[in-house]
């Protein structure tokens, strides 16, 4: 069966690491099967353990992937948004899911199952191929997140983050993060405090903070500065507590 998605959503497939590359006639036949699903702020999408018999591309929204600690708390495992996927390693090894998976904010999901998945990987060879170049792509990027984490200041891995969640070739961009801060900072290995911190500190290069909603006035220069360079110096501020960053984006005339 054909599926046909709009357009909204097939721009967002585009993004989508694994499917890098891919016509959008690949990506139907990919799709067969696949469901949108809206799923509010605190949704169970699945628990540690239970059969991995599906993955997830989020449209619209955030997901988190934790594991329980024996205190009773979550251990932040991975934050996803708009144009990434998740639970594809653990719909391809069989072995169950390896954490819990919820919703943090209200999101729009697109559910593959993995049998008509796996199906059409089966039938089309250069379809594998194809995905197990762009699985090797996403682990590149988990080994630049880990580096992030054991190399970059926190401010660094701050400006990282909101870079990543930015369109390319803009200037200036505002974002909407999840309400609870709490999990940025779990994502990007820092306490909730640090968070702040970092946050404040990132004045000097643009990055202005209302409420859930981030502005970003000047991502040339916060892109330098996730990249190592400082142009301009940090601020002190006593009392407050992963995309390829190669390439700074290319300023508009009209800034959006």
């Amino acid at each position: 069966m054909t599926v046909h998605f709009t357009q909204e959503t097939l721009n967002t497939l585009r993004q989508v690491p694994l499917f890098r590359g891919l016509a959008d006639d690949t990506l139907a036949l990919l799709a067969r099967g696949a469901q949108e699903r809206y799923c509010p702020r605190g949704t169970r999408l699945f628990a540690q353990g239970e059969p991995a018999d599906r993955f997830y591309v989020v449209l619209d929204g955030w997901v988190k992937l934790y594991r329980d600690s024996p205190d009773g708390s979550e251990c932040m495992v991975g934050l996803f948004s708009c144009g990434e996927s998740f639970a594809e390693a653990a719909m391809f090894d069989r072995e169950g899911f390896p954490v819990n998976g919820g919703v943090a904010e209200d999101a729009r999901l697109l559910v593959f199952p993995a049998e008509p998945f796996l199906d059409t990987l089966h039938q089309h060879h250069g379809l594998t191929l194809n995905l197990l170049a762009n699985l090797t792509g996403m682990l590149r990027a988990l080994v630049m997140q880990l580096d992030q984490l054991t190399n970059q200041s926190t401010h660094q891995r701050l400006a990282a983050f909101l870079i990543s969640l930015c369109p390319d070739d803009v200037a200036r961009a505002t974002i909407c993060l999840p309400c609870d801060k709490m999990l940025i900072a779990g994502r990007l290995g820092m306490k909730p405090e640090s968070f702040s911190r970092a946050m404040a500190r990132l004045r000097a290069f643009g990055v202005r903070c209302e409420r859930s909603c981030v502005h970003l006035d000047d991502l040339p220069a916060l892109c330098a500065f996730a990249r190592g360079g400082e142009s301009r110096s940090l601020p002190a501020c006593p009392g407050l507590n992963g995309r390829d960053l190669c390439t700074p984006p290319v300023p508009r005339l009209n800034g959006h």
